[in-house]
């Protein structure tokens, strides 16, 4: 009978035992997942910040391209409304889970990059206005603001990959799954709208303006 309650109690330490093993792997796991799923939030806010810098010079750009004589009022609109959807497209830390607004979210941006484009390549039939030191202020910043969206989109990508490869790997992919955890979308590349304008300008070979459409 002293046996038998001896191997119980050893049978009953061992099942402890293992119990408390697969706790701890299971809640290192879990660690694990939280900490990349973390970092994928902050490097999104970085994101966010860079793109509002974006969102906050566009009217600055406008007011000052729109003293131009002549300056083709098109191009003002299509950039104005660019500007008014990425307004209405906003993306809160739990939305980047969602794929199809993660979507919406960088066509917005996508689109406004373009915008931004055709504006800056009309602006170079402007010299008076390519000369004007608020407009060359405004070139300084905007090239360092495309910088930043590029280099903050390139590290959101980083942790986003880091991130997803992790809780697919086996047995992690069972705790994510357990936990509510699943993959996040990232940036794409596949669209020429979704790449930075480039911000640069001749300040000394320019052609004469071309009348208003």
């Amino acid at each position: 009978m002293l046996k038998y309650g001896i191997g119980c109690l050893v049978v009953l330490a061992l099942v402890v035992g293992l119990a408390l093993i697969l706790g701890l792997w299971a809640m290192g796991i879990y660690n694990g997942i939280v900490t990349r799923n973390q970092a994928v939030d902050k490097q999104w806010s970085q994101v966010e910040n860079v793109y509002q810098r974006r969102y906050d010079l566009i009217p600055n750009l406008v007011n000052t391209v729109q003293g131009a004589a002549n300056f083709e009022k098109s191009t003002l609109t299509e950039i104005t409304n660019a500007r008014a959807s990425v307004g209405q497209v906003k993306l809160s830390p739990q939305d980047l889970s969602d794929p199809e607004k993660f979507k919406q979210f960088e066509r917005a941006q996508g689109a406004m990059s373009s915008a931004l484009s055709r504006l800056l390549v009309v602006v170079e039939r402007y010299p008076d206005l390519k000369a004007t030191q608020n407009f060359r202020d405004l070139q300084v910043q905007l090239e360092g603001t495309e910088n930043r969206i590029s280099v903050e989109r390139g590290r959101f990508n980083d942790s986003v990959q880091e991130y997803n490869a992790y809780i697919l790997q086996l047995p992690n992919s069972l705790i994510a799954n357990f936990s509510g955890f699943h993959q996040r979308p990232y940036f794409t590349s596949v669209s020429g709208a979704n790449q930075a304008p480039a911000v640069k300008f001749d300040f000394n070979n320019t052609p004469a303006p071309t009348p208003a459409r």
